[in-house]
């Protein structure tokens, strides 16, 4: 037998779990969906069961489905396991219905009668694994959630096929156990954990403290969680995946024991060593499977276990020796703790680190940390693999089994963006990659609830053996889905779209928005896309022609808010190249009307646009923060940490702007202050006949940014105006055409250097625009 069969086979057995004695409680969890989802009444049409036997093959989850049309026959829906009977339901309500289940508001208006399936439908998952999550959508995404929160997104897993899921709620409380066992004092501990908007980068070693600490009352309110969480999941057959101890301890340590052997790793994302630098203990010394055994037999002792943990010792981390001895040693050691307490434990490993680091990661450290795992107990997530696989690089990840990840988002950013053709063509092609050790696909954004139709095309992905054949036709039908009728404008809306904005292609390709609206402002910013902006603008009028039909869906008003939120986008560009330019060629004239067409009109008509849907209010976001707290004190602390993630991520603008969004308030209170200073600058600069000095503005800037993180403005949470009325408002006064005659940008002549895709000229002299 090869490696790669080896790998692909204990990938399949060793994980394959579930008792027949699980069958009714699987079966009853996905009837109890239909009824959160559908009502009482509907869901009495549904009969749902769990079957192992339905398996043709072990570990390939399969569903079949029957029944339906006139004269009271109800739908019959079978899996192998509950996730597979949930994908059923799902498959059934999406073809035969035109449903949908989405994050921002789901679809579903059934036919009556309930549309008859012919014959028996029977699919099965060409892999054993559909993965979900990111370690870093706990913080951008999760922090804040409470259980109804969290029951709306396993019920969405469900629907969606994901059968494993890390779940890392609460492991703070078991470390503070673990550490207090140690000798660590109480104030030792609050000192090393960080504010829960930035526990993702504690758990994975980057950060310490920042933000911090973390409250009793936030610990039995996590502990709470993660028990609901494990029980839904696990209810469904979902294969959750607990955190183990991957090395990284607090400097306190040091006291209670002063001859342990650590290593004080390098910064991260440009924190100093109050923030960063962490220790690592080293693999050899007595404490790293003492305190790695202590940690997962009090967490598996809380929580139970499914036998497969997350642990990730060198995330954006370099580490300390390239010699590949040290890095099967401390690669062995990580595992070997997880084995003393589970032999049956299997490591999920982000692979990130291979690509983020190449230089460091050379053929002979990839494969050092790679063999120290026997052979199929190692599970490797090929994190980015939409734009830069590793799997390609390494032979497969030397035989250990993987996942093809689509990870998309980064940040959590707003902005539309997608490598549909990509993702599409990319399972395929690592299953018939030589020797493929892969067992599944994955979706791993760092951030949810944006760019819903990449979600769908991966989540449909993880049921097919080959591509789509027509993405064409297919995001046709997603938009019919949607918005639960087939509209021609919407449908050609989406087409553009797919040909443009969510045809990304190539290593440069990246979901991280970088956008001048969400950036600091400078002279040297970038406007280049990978799209003709004009299809973006036609869709955008398509999609408002098709208001008049589709005004009563949310979805349709949600995608038209998101729409003209990127439209406005595109125009802050052009008005921002348009201000550059003008000051470069010293034309005072011009730049005051750029200036004041983008921080007087754009910005605020943006956020007027943002403040008419809940799911864009910045008062959304921090009220769950606020809602979490026990106290007016911890309230104020937590809507701190949320300010802090989306704006200067640290204390000094660290990672600043990395976690952007568009939100109703902070283009208001944030982007726009910013922008005004910018402007103001560059033509006090220009009347003055000085030099801007970008340093000069930082000094300046920074404090505006501090004093929107530091104030205590209470931000509405309920949405006011309506959504059509503003779109078509922005539309009508706004468009390119209506803004380049504003600008006096009359056409090619005196419009200096252009590339194909500047703002300038796609948009100024109307390629390929409709309006």
């Amino acid at each position: 037998m090869g490696a790669a069969v080896l790998a692909a086979v204990l990938g399949v057995f060793l994980l394959a779990r579930g008792s027949v004695g699980d069958e009714a409680r699987e079966a009853k969890a996905v009837q109890e969906l239909v009824a959160r989802l559908l009502g009482p009444g509907p869901a009495a049409e549904f009969l749902v069961s769990v079957e192992r036997s339905l398996a043709a093959e072990p570990g390939l989850d399969t569903y079949s489905l029957s029944g339906g049309g006139g004269g009271g026959t109800p739908v019959r829906v079978r899996g192998s396991t509950g996730v597979a009977a949930a994908a059923g339901l799902h498959r059934y309500l999406r073809d035969f219905c035109g449903c949908q289940v989405a994050w921002s508001g789901s679809q579903l208006r059934l036919p009556r009668p309930l549309p008859a399936v012919p014959g028996e439908l029977t699919e099965a998952t060409p892999n054993r694994y559909r993965y979900y999550q990111n370690v870093c959508t706990h913080s951008y995404s999760f922090v804040w959630w409470d259980w109804a929160r969290w029951e709306q997104e396993i019920d969405w897993m469900a629907l969606n096929g994901i059968n494993l899921a890390p779940a890392w709620s609460g492991q703070e409380a078991i470390w503070q156990r673990v550490y207090l066992a140690l000798g660590l004092t109480q104030s030792e501990i609050d000192n090393y954990f960080t504010g829960p908007a930035f526990l993702a980068w504690e758990r994975m070693g980057n950060l310490h403290t920042w933000g911090g600490p973390l409250s009793q009352s936030w610990h039995l309110k996590q502990l709470y969680l993660q028990h609901r969480i494990l029980d839904r999941m696990r209810s469904f057959g979902m294969i959750p995946v607990l955190p183990a101890f991957a090395g990284h301890v607090p400097k306190a340590i040091t006291r209670v024991f002063p001859r342990v052997n650590i290593t004080q790793l390098g910064s991260w994302g440009h924190f100093n060593c109050s923030y960063s630098c962490s220790f690592l203990l080293a693999p050899g010394d007595p404490m790293f499977p003492l305190i790695g055994s202590l940690f997962l037999r009090e967490l598996t002792r809380e929580f139970g276990t499914d036998h497969i943990y997350g642990a990730d010792t060198f995330n954006e981390m370099q580490p300390p020796s390239s010699d590949p001895s040290y890095l099967t040693a401390a690669t062995s050691a990580v595992y070997e703790a997880m084995t003393a307490v589970d032999p049956d434990a299997l490591w999920l490993l982000q692979g990130w680190l291979f690509q983020h680091q190449p230089q460091f990661w050379g053929p002979a450290q990839v494969k050092a940390v790679l063999e120290a795992v026997p052979r199929g107990r190692l599970l490797v997530l090929d994190l980015f693999a939409e734009s830069r696989p590793v799997y390609t690089r390494t032979a497969s990840f030397h035989g250990q089994p993987f996942i093809w990840c689509m990870l998309h988002n980064f940040g959590g950013n707003h902005g539309l963006f997608g490598a549909l053709g990509e993702v599409n063509r990319g399972p395929q092609a690592a299953r018939l990659f030589p020797k493929s050790t892969m067992v599944g696909t994955g979706i791993a954004p760092e951030g949810i609830g944006q760019n819903e139709v990449v979600y769908a095309l991966m989540a449909e992905l993880g049921w097919r053996k080959d591509p789509v054949p027509d993405l064409a036709a297919w995001v046709s039908s997603f938009a019919s889905r949607r918005y639960g009728v087939s509209q021609p404008e919407a449908e050609a809306s989406w087409r553009l779209l797919l040909r443009s904005i969510y045809n990304c292609s190539g290593e440069a390709c990246s979901g991280h928005n970088r956008s001048p609206l969400v950036k600091r402002p400078s002279l040297q910013m970038s406007t280049t896309v990978w799209y003709n902006r004009t299809d973006v603008f036609e869709a955008w009028r398509l999609l408002l022609a098709a208001a008049p039909n589709l005004s009563a869906s949310p979805a349709f008003r949600y995608d038209l808010l998101d729409l003209t939120r990127q439209a406005v986008q595109e125009l802050v560009s052009l008005c921002y190249e348009e201000a550059r330019t003008s000051y470069l060629n010293q034309e005072l004239d011009r730049l005051l009307r750029a200036g004041g067409l983008l921080v007087s009109e754009l910005l605020p008509a943006l956020d007027e646009l943002l403040a008419s849907d809940r799911r864009f209010l910045l008062g959304s976001w921090l009220d769950q923060a606020r809602a979490v707290a026990v106290s007016e004190a911890e309230a104020q602390f937590y809507e701190q940490n949320s300010r802090y993630q989306v704006t200067l991520w640290g204390p000094e603008g660290n990672i600043l702007d990395y976690a952007n969004k568009q939100l109703a308030g902070l283009v208001a209170d944030y982007y726009q202050p910013r922008w005004g200073l910018f402007l103001e600058t560059l033509a006090h600069s220009l009347a003055r006949g000085v030099p801007f000095q970008q340093h000069q503005f930082e000094k300046k800037v920074f404090p505006l940014e501090q004093a929107f993180v530091n104030n205590n403005k209470r931000y509405p949470s309920q949405p006011q105006g309506d959504t059509v009325d503003l779109a078509k408002k922005i539309f009508l006064k706004y468009h390119p055409r209506a803004l380049c005659d504003r600008l006096d940008i009359q056409g090619p002549a005196g419009l200096g250097p252009q590339t194909p895709t500047s703002p300038r000229r796609s948009l100024c002299l109307g390629e390929g625009a409709k309006i």
